[in-house]
């Protein structure tokens, strides 16, 4: 409970189970994530109420085979993917599941965040049994991440995102823009599947999908429709 910085960091970890964690700090902390994990491998995480002030769970570079399970997020910024490729590096994520979580009033639901000019991979990523209340960015790919107060400027390389499953997504936005996949113009996103995705803005009213640079593919119903943002 309230730690000055990130809660729990795994680093340089293989066979990790943690369950029935309960994770508190203030919605304004910074950088208070909850779960930070890193250069880890076959991490399970489970059962776990996870509610801080930055990402209940962060997933960066040199991470795979993560799955968190029955997760209840909030407040927070979400369950991120990255940052990654920060400063030019590279990176390298794979085999990443979010099954059955719940996001409540979180500033983003399930995020993937990469800098310019990085290097490498996010790649076979599921986001699937999960319900949003009232998050602002309920589902994101952000490839132009850019946290600093100096204008980043387009570089010609990203890390590359690839192979993401989004199934069995429904609640509400409190943004208009419901699902937001904005990706490189020099490395679109590749093979992105939503499928069965209910989203709708608080109260009822209706939400947007914006995509740029993503190839896409939709399976069932997916509500709001995708459409390509110029």
């Amino acid at each position: 409970m309230d730690s000055p910085r990130m809660h729990i960091s795994l680093e340089k970890c293989t066979g990790v189970d943690a369950s029935h964690l309960t994770i508190t700090a203030p919605t304004e902390s910074p950088n208070t994530d909850g779960i930070h994990i890193t250069h880890s491998k076959n991490v399970k995480i489970a059962n776990s109420f996870i509610g801080t002030g930055d990402d209940c769970i962060s997933i960066v570079s040199g991470s795979k085979n993560v799955m968190a399970t029955n997760i209840v997020c909030g407040p927070g910024h979400g369950i991120s993917i990255g940052s990654l490729g920060a400063h030019n590096s590279e990176a390298q994520v794979s085999n990443v599941t979010v099954d059955r979580a719940r996001f409540i009033g979180t500033t983003n639901g399930v995020r993937i965040k990469t800098w310019q000019g990085g290097k490498g991979y996010a790649k076979s990523l599921t986001f699937k049994n999960i319900v949003m209340h009232n998050v602002l960015n309920p589902i994101i790919i952000d490839q132009n991440y850019c946290d600093s107060q100096n204008p980043c400027h387009r570089q010609a390389s990203a890390v590359q995102v690839m192979d993401v499953l989004y199934q069995n997504i429904k609640g509400t936005s409190a943004s208009e823009v419901a699902i937001n996949l904005q990706c490189s113009n020099d490395r679109p996103c590749r093979h992105v599947l939503l499928q069965d995705v209910n989203l709708v803005g608080v109260g009822g009213d209706s939400a947007k999908t914006l995509c740029s640079n993503v190839q896409w593919i939709k399976r069932g119903t997916v509500i709001p429709p995708p459409r390509v943002h110029d």
